[in-house]
C-alpha cells in the first residue's frame, strides 16, 4: 500500500487545481462484491491498512468501533454493511474522510486507483442503469462509466454518516420578513442534504425552489430569468439568494457560479456556497469563482445566520 499511498496524497495535494474546471477526482474502491465504488478525492484525507479497531458496546447500525487517530478518537464505519455486501467479512484497507466538519474512516477491501472525470460525466442514478441490483440505491448519489463500460457508483457518505450520527436539532432559528413573491433558490444532489436544507428554510419561514444537479439547477435559473418582468423590476425583487452544493452530477458547484456571475440577469443576487468540504482549501475555491458567502454543511443555526443578512438586502 505504500506507494499507492504516496501516489493518493500527491493527487490530493493538487485536487484544488480543479476549481472551475468542472472535473473531479474518484477513488475507486471495492466492497468485496462485483461492484466498484467511488468516492470524491476531496472527501479524504488518507488511505491506510486497517489497524487495531477498539470495539465499543452500544455503537449505532454499521460502526465497528473507534480507534485513535493522531490524537483524535474517530468513528471506524464499514461501508459494506450499508450496500448489502457480506456482514461478516472483514476489511482491511480503510479511508480516512473529512467532511461535514467531522473525521470518520470508512472500511473498504481494497483502494484502486484515483481517476479524473468531467462532472457532466457523472449522472444522477435514475440518469443511468444502476451498477448492482444488490446494492441500496438510495445510498448511491451518482453514476459514471469507466473506459472500458463498467460503472462506478458514487456513496452518498453524507446519508451514511447521517444514519451513523443521526442528523442534527433543528435549533430556534430567525424568521425572514419576505414579500410573498420573493423566494430562494438551491441546489444540492444528496437527498440528507435537501432535507436538512428544506427543514431549515421553512422554520424561518422562507419560500423556496429546488434542484438535484448543477446542470438541472442553470436550466430552471434561465427560466427564471427569462420571465417578463415589470418596469423598473428585475429578478432580483424576486429571488433573493441562490444556494448552492460544491459537488454534484452534471455541473458542480462551482462552474455553476462561474454561471451565474457572469450572467447579468443575476446580477445582485447572491450566491452561497453550502458544502460538506470544509477546508480552508475549498473555501478559497469558493472565492476563487465568486461566491458570496461559504458555509460548512450541517449547522442548521450558522446556515440561518448567514442567509438573513442577504435576505435583508
Amino acid at each position: 500500500m505504500a506507494a499507492t499511498d504516496a501516489s493518493l496524497l500527491a493527487t490530493v495535494d493538487a485536487r484544488t487545481k480543479l476549481a472551475g474546471s468542472n472535473k473531479m477526482e474518484i477513488l475507486l474502491f471495492s466492497l468485496g462484491t462485483r461492484e466498484t465504488f467511488g468516492i470524491n478525492v476531496f472527501k479524504v484525507r488518507e488511505v491506510s491498512q486497517t489497524p487495531a479497531i477498539t470495539k465499543t458496546p452500544n455503537m449505532p447500525f454499521g460502526v465497528e468501533g473507534v480507534l485513535s487517530l493522531r490524537g483524535n478518537i474517530i468513528p471506524v464505519i464499514s461501508l459494506g454493511k450499508f450496500i448489502g455486501a457480506d456482514q461478516n467479512r472483514s476489511y482491511d484497507t480503510m479511508i480516512v474522510t473529512e467532511f461535514n466538519k467531522s473525521t470518520q474512516a470508512f472500511l473498504v477491501d481494497s483502494v484502486d486507483r484515483i481517476i479524473r472525470v468531467d462532472w457532466d460525466k457523472v449522472r444522477a442514478p435514475e440518469n443511468m442503469m444502476m451498477a448492482s441490483a444488490g446494492t441500496n440505491q438510495n445510498l448511491i448519489t451518482a453514476i459514471t462509466e469507466l473506459e472500458n463500460g463498467k460503472l462506478v457508483s458514487i456513496l452518498d457518505v453524507e446519508q451514511i454518516l447521517a444514519s451513523v450520527v443521526g442528523e442534527p436539532r433543528l435549533p430556534d432559528v430567525p424568521t425572514a420578513q419576505l414579500e410573498n413573491d420573493q423566494y430562494l433558490f438551491f441546489v444540492d444532489d444528496s437527498v440528507v442534504a435537501r432535507k436538512e436544507i428544506t427543514g431549515v428554510l421553512e422554520k424561518m419561514g422562507i419560500k423556496f425552489q429546488q434542484a438535484t444537479n448543477g446542470r438541472e439547477a442553470w436550466d430552471r435559473l434561465q427560466t427564471l430569468a427569462s420571465r417578463n418582468f415589470g418596469e423598473d423590476e428585475c429578478l432580483h425583487d424576486h429571488l433573493k439568494i441562490i444556494l448552492v452544493d460544491a459537488e454534484m452530477p452534471e455541473m458542480d458547484g462551482y462552474v455553476l457560479t462561474k454561471l451565474i456571475k457572469s450572467d447579468q440577469r443575476f446580477r445582485g443576487i447572491p450566491v452561497v456556497m453550502h458544502s460538506s468540504l470544509s477546508s480552508n482549501a475549498n473555501r478559497a475555491m469558493g472565492s476563487s469563482v465568486g461566491v458570496d458567502a461559504y458555509v460548512a454543511k450541517f449547522d442548521p443555526g450558522v446556515l440561518a445566520e448567514t442567509l438573513i443578512p442577504f435576505l435583508q438586502r
